[in-house]
């Protein structure tokens, strides 16, 4: 049996989906497939703790109980309106009593379109301009993202009500490698590069290309530092710019998540990684036993040499570059601490014990 593509009628016959603003909506579709599941196979179990939300689409699930039946539900039906045995822990095990097809949707990505849905006076066709995708998918690209499961509803609409759209030609610099950091920016169309200037490479090493829906510029920002790359438009296009103040306090306090020394052991004890964003020459110079170095400037080109199922305690000297790397890899959606104080009160705590 093979997965298929999911048609948007399906999603309107299932509550609260059926109430989604239609951009939402077409995200949910894009992202979502009718899987197949044999009879007598388990769909999830009794005490199952994912957060993952299934609707019944064809076919009958049998719910149990301690290894009791103690329903049913057909596709269809007035009950298969719902998502199947809502909450954590599951309170019942759900079997396919006949072949059956069904949809799952991530819970905390359905939680936030639901929320914005129903809290974001600020609509999309506010912040569209005469050509512009009329999807929104820059928007809903955000939204998805693990980070904005972080941020507060109020926070999520000051940010789109707060932003500013830019329109740039092909081979415009938004951003100069050396200048002072001063917005943090998404981009809504058109394509970015973004490059690096080394003293053997003047042109620049190309480190990323971005799209709708990608964003930049929050390094300079959180760490408080000059531009380290330059961002130059590969074609037409149009971005989304926030302040230095409203991201501090909209976008990146959310977001950050600071451990001292402790915290940070029992992280890595419990199979977690250090992540030192310092220099190579730094990093030569005086480093945590085992830690993983990737110059925050690379961040953005090794996010496929780390694992997401992995917890990265971020550090550097004082806290600066590593809650700048850090916000990029929650942002990607990976579990990212700041190790408070940096490494100086890494020593610090070893030189307390010693």
């Amino acid at each position: 049996m093979e997965d298929r593509p999911l048609d948007l009628s399906i999603l309107k016959t299932f509550s609260p989906l059926d109430g989604l603003k239609a951009e939402n909506l077409h995200a949910l579709a894009r992202k979502t497939q009718v899987l197949e599941l044999g009879a007598g196979r388990v769909l999830f179990k009794q005490g199952d703790t994912d957060k993952r939300t299934f609707y019944l689409v064809a076919g009958k699930v049998e719910l149990r109980a301690d290894d009791k039946l103690v329903g049913t539900i057909r596709a269809g039906s007035p009950e298969a309106r719902a998502a199947l045995a809502p909450g954590l822990p599951r309170k019942f095990t759900a079997r396919a009593a006949i072949d059956l097809e069904y949809i799952v949707i991530d819970s905390d990505l359905l939680d936030v379109l639901l929320t914005w849905d129903q809290t974001g006076q600020y609509e999309v066709a506010e912040l569209r301009g005469d050509g512009l995708d009329v999807t929104g998918d820059w928007m809903t690209t955000l939204l998805q993202t693990k980070a904005f499961h972080r941020i507060p509803p109020a926070n999520i609409q000051a940010i789109f009500m707060r932003m500013q759209r830019i329109n740039y030609r092909s081979r415009d610099i938004v951003i100069k490698q050396g200048t002072e950091g001063d917005y943090f920016y998404v981009v809504v169309s058109g394509k970015c590069i973004v490059t690096r200037e080394t003293p053997l490479n003047k042109e620049g090493i190309k480190l990323a290309e971005l799209g709708p829906g990608d964003s930049f510029g929050e390094e300079a920002l959180i760490a408080e530092a000059k531009r380290n790359a330059t961002v130059t438009m590969a074609t037409d296009g149009t971005l989304m710019r926030l302040g230095k103040a409203d991201f501090q306090t909209l976008l990146n306090e959310p977001l950050l998540q600071w451990v001292d020394y402790d915290a940070a052991r029992a992280i890595i004890a419990k199979g977690g990684k250090w992540l030192d964003v310092r220099l190579p020459s730094e990093f030569q110079n005086f480093r945590i036993d085992e830690a993983v170095n990737i110059p925050l400037y690379f961040i953005r080109l090794k996010l496929n040499a780390l694992d997401k199922n992995v917890q990265y305690v971020v550090c550097c000297d004082t806290g600066r570059r590593s809650s700048a790397a850090a916000y990029i890899l929650s942002e990607r959606g990976f579990e990212a601490y700041v190790l408070k104080g940096g490494l100086a009160a890494t020593e610090a705590a070893r030189s307390g014990r010693g």
